[in-house]
């Protein structure tokens, strides 16, 4: 092919004028918010995008993903593929979609690595709890219900693509998993759409990536376990490319004789876990950090922390001291990127 040699100044000003449109096009990306209900709880997702148009469009596909995700994976809904599995416990395997094979196969990596701490097999024991009426179940029943708990009874068919509860009355719970599980499926969408960088929060499970227009990092907010002390937040950290998830006792609970009865029960007693008032865990995926959030609060001060410093992870856990008062403790890895808000 022939054709007309471009002058040499014309071929520079084409490049300038290319570089100043796309440093405009840059500075023009905006932070663009939504939020709305999903998974019983507020969503918000926040995209960096150049028009509302394409920030909306991207968002509404990471809602329409999540929406999806619960359909399959919802503990509650009678007609997901975990009520499934749970209904045929002890009886047949059941055929499952990859996205509930990926989930249950994360869940029983963190059963792995927090020794059991953390059990989605737990279902049959937080059945016999009920926080809002402030009920505690009886020894009998919860002594029935433990029997019940065994995540090594739960097997995944990777040839097949099922999932089988090897006994009658097991119950796999979704709960401590799947909203970080959710948040990093919605990354994903939001990618494949343009957004290069954006925040997923799924109430206490929340998703950063990329950075905001000014270069900067994603702000986050970690809540005080006990704000009656005065101060709301307890620290703030900054996300790049990271997820944090808290698991605190402050939730859900219910006070009797003195004492604080919440809803993160330790697999192996049935009871509310103590030892921390909360524990936010950094880590590259937020399945990982809404997980591990758990089984480290469950696993107890000693022990989680070493856990989590073994496995590369960051966190800030408040340790439970006499009366109402905490403990802070941060990890090396994060000491240099967190504000503290609380003296």
């Amino acid at each position: 092919m022939t054709g007309k040699k471009i002058p040499s100044g014309i071929l520079i000003f084409s490049l300038i004028a290319a570089l100043i449109f796309l440093s405009c096009t840059k500075r023009e990306e905006r932070i663009f918010q939504k939020s709305t209900i999903l998974m019983d709880t507020l969503v918000t997702i926040t995209a960096v995008a150049p028009s509302e148009k394409s920030a909306e469009s991207a968002i509404d596909a990471a809602f329409a993903e999540i929406k999806r995700l619960e359909k399959l994976i919802s503990f509650w809904d009678p007609e997901s593929e975990i009520s499934a599995i749970n209904r045929n416990a002890g009886i047949r395997p059941v055929k499952i979609s990859p996205e509930t094979f990926e989930l249950i196969k994360e869940s029983l990596y963190i059963s792995e690595k927090t020794d059991g701490a953390f059990d989605a097999t737990i279902g049959p024991v937080i059945k016999q709890w009920d926080f809002k009426k402030h009920k505690k179940p009886g020894p009998a029943k919860l002594d029935g219900a433990l029997k019940k708990v065994n995540y090594r009874k739960l097997r995944l068919d990777k040839r097949n693509s099922t999932a089988y509860l090897a006994e009658k009355g097991m119950s796999f719970d979704t709960g401590g998993i799947a909203k970080g599980f959710a948040a990093d499926r919605a990354e994903k969408v939001l990618r494949a759409r343009g957004i290069k960088a954006g925040l997923i929060a799924i109430a206490g499970d929340i998703k950063g990536f990329g950075k905001k227009p000014d270069g900067k990092g994603w702000t986050v907010a970690i809540r005080n376990p006990r704000e009656s002390e005065g101060n709301e937040l307890l620290a703030k950290i900054e996300l790049t490319d990271e997820a944090v998830s808290t698991s605190g006792d402050y939730e859900r609970y219910f006070m009797e004789g003195g004492k604080r009865f919440h809803h993160l029960l330790d697999p192996r007693t049935g009871h509310p876990a103590e030892g921390f008032q909360s524990v936010s865990v950094i880590a590259p995926r937020a399945v990982w950090t809404d997980g591990f959030s758990t089984g480290t609060f469950i696993m107890g001060p000693e022990k989680g922390k070493k856990r989590l410093e073994e496995l590369g992870f960051a966190g800030l856990l408040v340790e439970s001291l006499e009366g109402n008062k905490g403990n802070l403790y941060i990890t090396d890895k994060i000491k240099d990127r967190v504000q503290v808000l609380v003296k």
